[in-house]
């Protein structure tokens, strides 16, 4: 295929969006725990772009999209060698180190995504074993089977524009692996754990809607009409997701608030991921109205059941994520693209009255998160036994708080001015 110069700069903006996101999602979580905590929440996130970026040119993105295994690539495309080789099964109409570029943006941010999770409670030293333990063993070979042409759940036909399973659902079970191995924050639930600062959450809020027009959008590869379809989808749901979110929070509580306006936006825009390059019309709005309400009553299932997941990872990404993934089957439409036509069934059940998309789709979440489940909460107990400290901070680290205890540093030094 020719390098199309407007494609390579839509890709190359897009993956600069992607990565924006991580800050953002730093910003979005750091101001949704408390003033001690807030510069280890902040540094989860800034140290996943360190570790997974090296990772990622060393081997990771040779082994997600080379090779013709249907479990995982092999290592012909890894040291950052040969990377204007097109991955496998790929035609690109870029460069292809703009694809390698666009892809690892993706794998930064989803064990990002965890962190809000374990907040207020993780060792520092213990999560830096774990990112790149979790994005190697559980993230790469997800995204293998999922993204790559070789993979086995992209060969059964299972569709994922953007990352309903590889990123959303597969970050999401991991949270919950994760905080069942942790243990709850001291205190919690009897005593309130409230956001420091709702203005910060805000911010990466918006940050977040801003740079998923290129985590969807940019997911076209190309400037094209799918590409534009993605991004009028992508600020539809997360609108839709808002306001049904704050309908539920006024009817159960009399009050909108402004956490419930960030978190349903975001519910939004995870649920339209996977669906954003195949769906069209009012679609992408009844995807958001769904999310934004199921999301907003998943939040308080860990009251319910007792894990204590600090930021509702598993609330917003696994739930919007599954429903984001399981709507594909529902509404995908081959006249917004032909890609679909190939699907099981030529599309969702809406257009062809046929349940083989679904059903692929089902197959598809469903071993993701047994997967992800499995093995993020076998990295856990690992590092628990193997750590010196273990994978928690002491009890009077956490009471300290993170911010000192772990990187000797304050968020906030208003008595030293």
């Amino acid at each position: 295929m020719d390098i199309n110069t407007g494609d390579t700069a839509w890709v190359l903006a897009s993956a600069a969006l992607v990565m924006f996101m991580t800050p953002g999602l730093a910003l979005f979580y750091g101001g949704m725990v408390r003033t001690k905590n807030v510069l280890a929440m902040l540094m989860q996130n800034f140290v996943c772009l360190g570790i997974v970026s090296v990772l990622w040119g060393a081997a990771l993105y040779s082994l997600a999209f080379s090779g013709s295994g249907d479990l995982i690539g092999n290592f012909d495309l890894a040291w950052l060698r040969h990377t204007a080789d097109q991955p496998t099964g790929f035609a690109l109409t870029v460069p292809p180190i703009a694809f390698l570029a666009f892809q690892m943006m993706f794998a930064v941010i989803t064990p990002a995504l965890i962190s809000g999770a374990i907040a207020d409670r993780m060792r520092f030293a213990a999560w830096t074993w774990f990112v790149p333990l979790w994005v190697i063993v559980v993230y790469t070979p997800v995204a293998h089977w999922v993204f790559s042409p070789s993979g086995w759940l992209f060969q059964r036909g299972a569709l994922d524009f953007a990352g309903g399973t590889v990123v959303h659902i597969n970050a999401g079970i991991a949270a919950l692996a994760a905080v069942l191995v942790l243990g709850k924050r001291r205190g919690w639930p009897s005593h309130p754990m409230v956001p420091h600062n709702l203005p910060l959450t805000l911010i990466g809020a918006g940050i977040l809607w801003f740079g998923w027009f290129g985590f969807n959008a940019g997911s076209a590869l190309g400037g094209n009409d799918v590409a534009a379809t993605a991004l009028v989808n992508t600020h539809m749901a997360a609108a839709a997701a808002m306001v049904s979110w704050l309908l539920v929070e006024r009817w159960r509580s009399g009050h909108a608030t402004t956490l419930g306006a960030a978190s349903g936006l975001v519910a939004g825009l995870v649920a339209i991921t996977p669906c954003a390059g195949f769906v069209g019309g009012m679609s992408p709005i009844w995807i958001g109205l769904i999310a934004g309400a199921a999301c907003a009553f998943a939040v308080s299932l860990k009251f319910k059941f007792g894990y204590d997941d600090s930021l509702d990872v598993v609330g917003v990404h696994l739930v919007g994520g599954l429903i984001g993934s399981l709507l594909v089957g529902v509404f995908a439409d081959a006249a917004y693209n032909e890609a679909v036509a190939a699907a099981p069934g030529g599309g969702g059940l809406v257009e062809t009255g046929q349940l083989d998309l679904l059903g692929e789709q089902l197959i598809a979440v469903g071993a993701t998160m047994v997967w992800s489940f499995v093995l993020t909460a076998v990295i856990m107990l690992v590092l628990k036994a193997a750590l010196p400290k273990g994978i928690r901070a002491s009890e009077e680290d956490e009471e300290t708080g993170l911010d000192l205890t772990q990187h000797s540093e304050t968020g906030y030094a208003l008595d030293r001015v």
